[in-house]
């Protein structure tokens, strides 16, 4: 049976990542779930990917993160955007828009 899921295009990760906190802090179990959420289940992000993601995110200075319990009272590490953060969201969203609509006029092109 083929899968459902959308192989991701390379940039588009982090712009899932952030767009995923762009409401509230998640732990990384909860990122994941977010952003299959946010795509209707056409991306599923598994750890060996994600773990790095966020790190690197958080490196960048795109997010912080700090220790908390989760919902089932174990410790968690939750990342949340930061200013620049927010920033980096516009920029990729305002990108990410763009390369759609080049795309969409290319493929509806007669």
């Amino acid at each position: 049976m083929p899968s459902s899921h959308t192989p991701l295009l390379q940039g588009t990760l982090d712009l899932l990542i952030l767009k995923a906190l762009s409401l509230e802090p998640l732990h990384g179990l909860g990122v994941s779930r977010r952003v299959e959420q946010i795509t209707r289940g056409a991306y599923v992000v598994r750890p060996g990917s994600l773990f790095p993601a966020l790190h690197r995110l958080e490196e960048r200075g795109w997010l912080a993160a700090s220790w908390g319990d989760s919902e089932n009272k174990r410790r968690a590490k939750f990342y949340r955007l930061t200013a620049a953060g927010r920033r980096q969201l516009a920029a990729e969203t305002d990108e990410w828009r763009r390369v759609a609509g080049a795309m969409r006029a290319a493929l509806e092109a007669t």
